[in-house]
C-alpha cells in the first residue's frame, strides 16, 4: 500500500497528454531523485566491471610470485565488494522510492482527474478499466521509474569494460563494442510482439474486471432470479481469455529471456575463445586471460539490465496509454474562464426552463413528480440548462460560478446517495465551527436512536453502502450527513421516502426548524413536507 505521508509532487501535464509525455512528466517530477539514482547506480555497477580486472591483476601477481601485489589486489577486490554491497543497498532504497513516486503520483493524478470528471465518468469509461489502471498499470509505471539507476549504471560499466578491452586488445575491444550492441539490437524484434500481446492482455483484464464488478454489484438480484450459473459461465469464459492472453505474453517473454542470454552469450564465447588463443600465442598473460573471461561473462549483466529496462518501459508505455486516455476525458460541466462569485448569505434559485423560483432563506417544496429530479440537477448544476434557458443563483448565472464554490454553497442530497465505509463520527462531522453540530443533525433527521443502538455509537465503523442498517435508517443517516454540512442552499430529493409517517412528521418539523433562515428546497410529493413549507411549487402554480 502506498504511504499516505510520502510526498508525491504534482505532475505537470499538457491538456491532452500522450503516453510518452505522461512518462516524461513522471520522471521530471522527481528529476533530482532520478539523477541521484543514476549516480548511485554508477557506484553500484562499476565494482562489478572492475572486479574481473582486479582478479586478473591478482592472478598475474601470483604468477610473478609478487606476495605484496597479491595482498594489494586482494584488498582491492574486498574494497570493491564492500562498495558494491553498500551502494546496492542504497540503490534498492532509492529505486523503491522512485517506484512509490511513479505509482503513487500516477494514482493521485488519476484520482484527482476522475473526481473532476465526476458523474460523467460512468458514461465515458468502464469500472474494469479504472480498476486495471489503479491496480496494475500504476505498478508498471512505477517499475519503469525504478529502473533508471540500474540501467544507467550498467551502461557506464559496459563503457568502462569496453575501454579496458580496447586498451588491452583492440580486437577484443572492437568485438565487445560491436557484438554487445548488435546482441541488444537482435533482441529488438521481439519487443514489438511483446508490447502488442501485453496491450491485448491489458484489454482482456479490463473486461474481466468490469464483468466482475457488475456481478458483485448485482449479486443479490442474480441469486433472486437464479442467474448465478449463467454469469459464472460468462466470468469463467472471460477469465480464460485473460489466461490465454497471459500465456501469449509469457511465450513472448520466454523468447525474450532466451535471446537475452543466448545473443550476449555468443559474444562471450567469441571473446573467451579469442582470448585463449592470444594467451597461447603469448600475446596476453594468464591473469589477463582470466580477466577477459570474467569481463566477457560480466557483459551479460548490462545486456540483461538493458533488456529488463526496455521491457519495463514497454509495459509502462502500454499502461501510460490507458492513463493518458483517461486523463483526456473532460467533465460534462466546465468551469468558467472568469468565475463570478456568489453573494453572501441566503441565495435565491431560479430555473427558467421549469419556471421554479426558490425564495432566499425559505423552505420550498417542489412537487413536479418524476420531472423533479431533472430540475434538482439543474438547480445544483449537476446538469446545464437547455439552450435559451438559464439557472440563476443569487442573481448570477450558474454556469458563470466556479464549480468548487457551487459545491461548497449548494449541497444536493439525493435519496440514493452512497454511504462510504468509515467511522460514523467522521462522516457526520460539522462542516464549520459554530454551525450545525453532529447531535443537532442526528436529532433533526430523527436518527439519534440509530446511533444509540450501535455498539460504539458515533464511533461505530459503518461499512460500504451502510449495509449494517436498514434502508429507512440509511436514509435518515444520509439526511443527517447533509444537514451537518450546514450549506447556504440545501436541495433534498425525496429525503423521507423510506420512513413511516410518524417518523416523517417529526423529521419535517425538525428540519424546518433547523434550517430556518436558510434556503432549503425539498423535492417531494408528501403532504407532511407541504405542511411545514413556506412555499409549495407545483406544475400548476405556487402555494404560499
Amino acid at each position: 500500500m502506498l504511504s499516505a505521508t510520502y510526498p508525491f509532487p504534482p505532475l505537470r501535464l499538457p491538456a491532452r497528454p500522450t503516453a510518452s509525455r505522461f512518462l516524461l512528466a513522471v520522471f521530471r517530477a522527481r528529476l533530482g531523485t532520478v539523477l541521484g539514482a543514476a549516480s548511485i547506480g554508477v557506484v553500484w555497477a562499476l565494482p562489478g566491471a572492475l572486479l574481473p580486472l582486479v582478479i586478473g591483476q591478482g592472478i598475474g601477481a601470483i604468477t610473478a610470485h609478487d606476495g605484496a601485489g597479491v595482498w594489494r589486489w586482494a584488498l582491492a577486490a574486498a574494497a570493491l565488494g564492500v562498495v558494491q554491497t553498500l551502494s546496492g543497498t542504497w540503490l534498492h532504497f532509492v529505486d523503491y522510492a522512485l517506484w512509490m513516486h511513479g505509482a503513487g503520483a500516477t494514482q493521485r493524478a488519476v484520482s484527482a482527474h476522475t473526481t473532476r470528471v465526476g458523474a460523467g465518468l460512468r458514461e465515458k469509461t468502464t469500472t474494469g478499466n479504472l480498476v486495471a489502471i489503479t491496480t496494475t498499470d500504476v505498478n508498471h509505471i512505477g517499475n519503469a521509474t525504478a529502473m533508471g539507476g540500474r540501467a544507467f549504471g550498467s551502461m557506464l560499466a559496459f563503457v568502462v569494460v569496453a575501454a579496458w578491452l580496447i586498451s588491452t586488445s583492440p580486437l577484443l575491444g572492437v568485438i565487445a563494442l560491436v557484438g554487445v550492441p548488435l546482441a541488444v539490437l537482435g533482441i529488438g524484434p521481439l519487443l514489438a510482439p511483446l508490447q502488442k500481446r501485453k496491450a491485448a492482455q491489458r484489454e482482456q483484464r479490463g473486461d474481466v474486471n468490469a464483468l466482475g464488478a457488475d456481478i458483485v454489484s448485482g449479486l443479490r438480484i442474480l441469486r433472486g432470479i437464479g442467474g448465478e450459473r449463467r454469469f459464472f459461465a460468462r466470468f469463467h469464459e472471460a477469465s480464460q481469455r485473460v489466461r490465454g492472453a497471459g500465456v501469449e505474453v509469457g511465450k513472448a517473454e520466454g523468447w525474450l529471456a532466451a535471446a537475452e542470454v543466448a545473443l550476449p552469450g555468443l559474444v562471450t564465447v567469441v571473446i573467451t575463445w579469442l582470448g585463449a588463443r592470444l594467451a597461447v600465442e603469448g600475446t596476453i598473460g594468464i591473469g589477463q586471460l582470466v580477466a577477459f573471461y570474467g569481463v566477457s561473462a560480466f557483459l551479460i549483466w548490462p545486456v540483461s539490465t538493458a533488456t529488463e529496462a526496455v521491457g519495463a518501459v514497454t509495459s509502462a508505455l502500454v499502461a501510460s496509454r490507458k492513463v493518458a486516455a483517461l486523463l483526456a476525458l473532460r467533465p460534462k460541466l466546465a468551469d468558467p474562464e472568469t468565475p463570478v462569485r456568489l453573494p453572501d448569505g441566503p441565495l435565491e434559485l431560479v430555473d427558467t426552463e421549469s419556471g421554479v423560483r426558490v425564495a432566499a432563506g425559505r423552505l420550498t417544496v417542489v412537487d413536479f413528480g418524476a420531472a423533479g429530479e431533472a430540475v434538482a440537477d439543474r438547480l445544483a448544476r449537476f446538469a446545464d440548462a437547455a439552450d435559451g434557458e438559464e439557472v440563476l443563483i443569487g442573481g448570477v448565472r450558474a454556469d458563470e460560478v466556479a464549480l468548487a464554490e457551487l459545491r461548497r454553497r449548494i449541497v444536493y442530497a439525493h435519496n440514493q446517495d452512497i454511504w462510504f465505509s468509515g467511522v460514523l463520527r467522521e462522516q457526520l462531522a460539522p462542516a464549520r465551527p459554530g454551525g450545525v453540530s453532529t447531535t443537532e443533525a442526528l436529532f433533526a433527521a430523527d436518527a439519534d436512536d440509530i446511533v444509540e443502538a450501535l455498539p460504539d455509537g458515533v464511533d461505530e465503523v459503518i461499512g460500504e453502502r451502510g449495509r449494517e442498517v436498514s434502508g429507512g435508517q440509511r436514509q435518515r443517516l444520509n439526511l443527517a450527513r447533509a444537514l451537518a454540512v450546514d450549506a447556504d442552499v440545501l436541495v433534498l430529493d425525496e429525503p423521507t421516502s423510506a420512513v413511516d409517517a410518524h417518523t416523517e412528521a417529526r423529521i419535517t418539523e425538525r428540519v424546518a426548524e433547523l434550517r430556518r433562515g436558510k434556503t432549503t428546497v425539498v423535492f417531494s410529493q408528501s403532504p407532511l413536507w407541504t405542511h411545514v413549507a413556506d412555499e409549495v411549487r407545483t406544475a400548476k402554480g405556487v402555494t404560499v
